[in-house]
């Protein structure tokens, strides 16, 4: 299948460079008439992030969707995971997500939700492509059946009720200080007050967007300013999420960062004790720290691995019954409540058990010791230079190298023109030597 608009996470790319107005109106043109099944009104929920670019790209696709005849519910800036629940909650043939979730702002991107709430399938994505390599015109529809596009203002509340249920029944937050970081992005008005209503006492940080400045020096990518906020207030923990907010990362009261491989681990062995599991296992990828599986071994779990990007931990979560999984990057999938990852509901989960247990979340996120794990990135301008001989060589090196105790991976990344180098293994000199070998010859390959 041609992935000629389609990533690892839907449209993505430079605002106004690769996502135009005009291919706005075309991927909404192109996914309305896709998404068109029977007679009645078809309707689709569009929700954003903060980015300036926004404003664009939606109004764009509102004239594209309400041009073939779907009626528009314009959100407004709200969280990834909350578009996908609205989209099923609101009885919608189609959900979009604009924005390009932990990039800077000059870049966004368009997220797209069957009427099921999850992302669309390699299947479906393919149909929309060509479509949109077609001719439209013949599918626009009468002036009397054009759609019609209104903003919904109910939509916080909706989404914060929903945040709230995913805790056992009369469990408050009380006592817990807590600073969250919305990264100027699409929670900065969510998080804070689903926190608040739970009882904590909220310290919230990146919650001033201004369109430009999500994701800059905040947020889950960028963690030192929650970390120094943690410290500074003596806060008992520190929550982190992206631009829009479908992946978290966890700051303890030390001020040490608790990443989505460690939150896995708290979960699994919380829901392995509730018995809350669907399977006897998680599903990672291939980016999870070895450590997490042999922690997971250890309780008698499972850990499948993956493709990089968390539509392939859910596609497999789904063909196999499992309802935790996730990236060690903090997309964290709890299939009970969510149809993608939910950084908000998976830092709820996490502070149930913290409550549960009355430990400091320095001790109850620290399940295991990870194994050393470096990851280095080289850049490309074109071609493949994995498939150059050299490096082929140096590949089947590392592995060697690395032998049994230790992984090797190497990736393209499915949003920019990088490779990237990742290995881990017991011992670190090693790691270090298998990654640099590695990447000596990407680099020379890629020149």
């Amino acid at each position: 299948m041609t992935r000629k608009y389609f990533g690892t996470d839907g449209i993505r790319g430079r605002a106004n460079g690769v996502i135009t107005p005009d291919l706005a109106m075309k991927v909404g043109q192109a996914t309305g008439i896709a998404f068109q099944r029977g007679d009645h009104r078809h309707r689709v929920v569009i929700g954003k992030d903060t980015r300036l670019s926004g404003y664009m790209i939606e109004y764009a696709m509102v004239a594209g969707f309400t041009s073939v005849g779907m009626d528009v519910m314009l959100l407004g800036p709200m969280p990834t995971p909350a578009v996908a629940m609205l989209t099923r909650s609101m009885r919608a043939d189609l959900g979009v997500m604009i924005s390009a979730s932990h990039n800077p702002y000059e870049d966004n991107g368009i997220k797209l939700f069957g009427p099921d709430g999850y992302k669309l399938s390699d299947e479906v994505e393919a149909k929309i492509t060509s479509l949109l390599d077609s001719d439209l015109s013949a599918h626009l529809s009468s002036s009397a059946n054009l759609g019609r596009a209104k903003r919904i203002d109910s939509v916080h509340a909706r989404y914060i009720e929903f945040a709230k249920r995913t805790l056992p029944r009369n469990m408050s937050l009380e006592g817990l200080r807590i600073v969250v970081d919305c990264a100027n992005g699409a929670a900065y008005k969510v998080a804070p007050e689903a926190l608040w209503e739970l009882g904590a006492e909220v310290i919230a940080i990146g919650v001033d967007p201004d369109g430009f400045n999500i994701n800059k020096d905040v947020g889950s990518t960028h963690p030192e300013a929650l970390i120094q906020k943690v410290r500074e207030l003596r806060a008992d923990i520190g929550i982190a999420l992206d631009g829009d907010a479908d992946r978290v990362l966890i700051v303890d009261e030390q001020g040490q960062v608790v990443d989505g491989d460690q939150l896995m681990a708290v979960i699994a062995r919380s829901w392995l004790e509730d018995g809350r599991l669907a399977q006897p296992g998680i599903v990672a990828t291939i980016m999870s720290n070895l450590g997490l599986e042999r922690y997971l071994a250890g309780l008698g779990l499972s850990m499948a691995r993956t493709a990089v990007g968390d539509r392939y931990v859910l596609e497999h979560m789904r063909a196999n019954g499992f309802n935790l999984g996730g990236e060690q990057s903090g997309h964290i999938i709890l299939s009970d409540y969510a149809t993608t990852g939910d950084g908000l509901v998976a830092a709820l989960q996490l502070l149930a058990v913290v409550k549960r247990l009355d430990k400091p979340v320095s001790e109850v996120c620290h399940c295991f010791e990870p194994l050393p794990q470096i990851l280095k990135n080289v850049r490309y301008k074109q071609g493949q230079p994995l498939t150059a001989k050299p490096v082929v060589t140096a590949i089947e090196a590392a592995r060697v190298l690395l032998g049994d105790s230790g992984r090797l991976v190497i990736r393209p990344s499915g949003t920019e023109p990088v490779i990237r180098v990742m290995a881990e293994g017991d011992d670190r000199d090693l790691v270090l030597r298998a990654v640099d070998d590695v990447v000596d010859a990407v680099t020379k390959a890629a020149a």
